[in-house]
């Protein structure tokens, strides 16, 4: 590993050197997708730049080249809270894995520093802030570099959802080690940040790999919000009990309600924001990454670079920024393949406030332009009346399956659209009355009083019933009136202006007031009472909880082996102090039951296992599975063998604004 030399000369050795690791190490037969050219190139010497959704396999395709090269894999990554977890995977299988950072010592760093000039890293992961200093640029002069590899490579881009300036200065790896190859990997990236990434890193000869965005074990789903937080329980009772999975809010004060609600409903949740004191947040992402079942209720700030493979649904309360950034946050659920849920409640205030704070934002005009056209793009894949997982490909430009994807709400139960001209008509012309009979300007609340007559102390001290519009909509429900408003927003016919969010007409308003534009519009689904779960169950107990995915598809009489291997499994993670998923993925141990080998040798068959977890664990496996009543079934062939996702994410600055009714 890491001292083969000779072999950027000879393609045929760089397969089967490539081929050899990924067997000997991470015990999978064959590459997947774009894995086997990204990782033949870059062995041979060239620069990629590698798109590949998480979960995809990132991290072999920088790995394997890492390992049959001749010197260090240099990894420049931002997850110094995840770098210790990554060596220790790395480790666990094997390899010769290291990091430099800031949570070391001067002894530890020295230890480190002295294995890399040794010549005894396969890898070492480095944050890009330690290559701004002489001091890391001069050491790994001194050694043996075998590639560069520059993950997140968005964040260079200055218009991506996570822009780190220091992303900026990579491109003097280039500049100093001309001849050693770099790859840039990133699993969220538009075309036009594509082209940034290329740019800003000089990589213009770089070989360009855009694998599919397509996650199809994720089914993506948008409720409208009603009781953001009993939605939540009822979704998390009904479907997804004793499951591990992450929970995004936007403000630090609705993450803390949301968690304590959930752990006074009985569903254990702890909160991680950038407000809580550094030990708090390792101690709360050591939790997840090692317990079972566990929920992490967060804001942005969490959740980049958890390599837990068993997340089976990521939840979130208010609207993201933009589809790149919801992409990303939902991309952390089934990293195993297995069946997950991407949820969200959405509703007209998520609109409202969305828009408000890119008006009150700091930046400058061109800034302000930018995040409108992010969120615009985020409203039309939750307004969209078709195929939602077609609207989310379409937006990375990839072209969608025009009969859709059949595992998206919108495909399950396709929502009803109806001619909303004359509502939307109703709506501006009240704005109109308001603004040009009265002087003045209110929030979606006044006006959908006002439409349908209400009297409130409101309307009574405004005289709004004195209005020509007053109580011309009666026909519709309050909630179909907010929708109404939620969907003229994000169509571009209303705008929200000043501090308290009043609404406004837009340069599109007149083309419906005067008839020369149509308004479809979306059905609001009708309100479905809470369930008896979600209103008097408790929740499943530590003891009851059940990984419901990975068992879904495995035969009823193989279960309970599959269980006694999942808890053997957690007995060697607390032993050896590493999450669960670091000794074997949920998918691997669904194979063993199903091959139910009957000794070591057999194991060492399965996808997944690799030489040194036979060794270190082999006989246990083996065990576990002759202390049962022997195959149910017999010997069954395993599915065949893929390569081990391995994609990293990185911590996104918290978002601060707290949520307020700005209506």
């Amino acid at each position: 590993m890491g001292g083969t030399g000779g072999i950027s000369e000879m393609p045929g050795m760089i397969e089967s050197e490539a081929l050899a690791a990924l067997h000997r190490i991470f015990g999978y037969e064959a590459f997947r997708g774009e894995q086997e050219a990204v990782i033949e190139h870059v062995v041979a010497g060239g620069d990629a730049v590698v798109l590949m959704p998480t979960g995809g396999g990132k991290s072999l395709c920088y790995q394997i080249p890492s390992l049959v090269r001749p010197g260090t894999g240099i990894v420049v990554s931002p997850l110094i809270a995840l770098m210790q977890d990554q060596v220790d995977a790395l480790r666990a299988l094997g390899v010769r894995a290291g990091f430099m950072n800031s949570t070391q010592d001067f002894g530890e760093r020295r230890v480190v520093e002295a294995e890399y000039l040794a010549g005894e890293l396969d890898l070492l992961y480095l944050a890009p802030e330690r290559l701004r200093l002489d001091s890391t640029l001069d050491l790994l002069s001194r050694g043996k570099i075998a590639v560069f590899a520059i993950d997140e490579a968005h964040c260079v881009s200055q218009w991506g959802h996570d822009f780190r300036p220091d992303y900026l200065s990579l491109s003097l790896l280039g500049e100093r080690w001309p001849d050693i190859p770099r790859i840039a990997l990133t699993a969220t990236a538009t075309d036009a940040t594509h082209q940034e990434i290329t740019q800003r890193l000089n990589m213009p000869t770089a070989r360009h790999f855009v694998a599919s965005f397509d996650r199809p074990n994720i089914q993506y789903r948008i409720v409208p919000k009603a009781d953001p937080k009993k939605q939540l329980l009822g979704f998390l009772r009904e479907e997804h009990a004793g499951d591990a999975g992450i929970v995004y809010c936007l403000s630090r004060k609705s993450v803390e309600a949301t968690a304590e609600f959930l752990s006074r409903n009985g569903i254990e949740a702890v909160p991680y924001h950038a407000g809580l004191d550094a030990g708090t947040r390792a101690a709360h992402q050591s939790r997840f990454l090692r317990e079972d079942g566990l929920i992490v209720v967060a804001t942005i700030a969490f959740g980049m670079g958890i390599d837990k493979p068993d997340v089976r649904f990521v939840a979130h309360l208010d609207l993201p920024k933009s589809v790149e950034g919801y992409y990303q946050e939902t991309g952390r659920a089934g990293r195993d393949g297995l069946p997950s849920t991407a949820w969200m409640a959405y509703g007209l205030n998520d609109v409202i406030q969305q828009r408000k704070m890119i008006q009150s934002s700091e930046g400058d005009e061109a800034f302000r332009r930018r995040a409108a056209a992010h969120l615009e793009s985020m409203l039309a894949l939750c307004e969209t009346a078709q195929c939602r997982r077609g609207q989310l490909l379409a937006y990375f430009g990839q072209d969608p399956d025009p009969v859709g994807c059949g595992n998206c709400d919108t495909c399950l139960t396709p929502p009803e659209t109806w001619d909303g001209t004359v509502a939307a008509q109703k709506v501006l012309s009240t704005v109109v009355r308001l603004q040009r009979e009265r002087g003045q300007k209110f929030g979606a609340v006044q006006i959908v009083d006002i439409l349908m007559g209400k009297r409130t102390a409101k309307v009574i001290q405004f005289d709004h019933d004195q209005l020509s519009v007053f109580g011309i909509g009666e026909e519709l429900s309050e909630g179909e009136w907010r929708g109404v408003v939620r969907q003229l927003l994000a169509q571009g016919l209303l705008a929200v202006e000043g501090d308290y969010g009043t609404l406004v007409l837009t340069e599109a308003s007149g083309s419906v007031l005067r008839r020369e534009r149509e308004v479809p519009l979306r059905k609001e689904p009708k309100k479905v009472a809470t369930s008896r779960s979600a209103a008097g169950s408790s929740g499943s107990g530590r003891g009851e909880r059940k990984a419901k995915a990975a068992v879904a598809e495995l035969p009823e009489a193989l279960v309970p082996a599959f269980e006694a291997l999942r808890a053997w499994r957690a007995e060697q993670a607390r032993e050896h102090g590493v999450p669960a998923y670091v000794i074997f993925h949920d998918a691997t141990l669904r194979e063993i039951v199903t091959v139910w080998p009957t000794s070591v040798a057999q194991l060492g068959g399965v996808s997944g296992v690799g030489e040194k977890k036979l060794v270190t664990y082999g006989e246990g496996v083996i065990g576990v599975l002759a202390g049962l009543d022997g195959s149910p079934g017999g010997a069954a062939p395993g599915p065949e063998r893929d390569a081990d996702p391995g994609a990293d994410d990185w911590p996104e600055m918290d978002a601060e604004p707290e949520p307020e009714d700005w209506i």
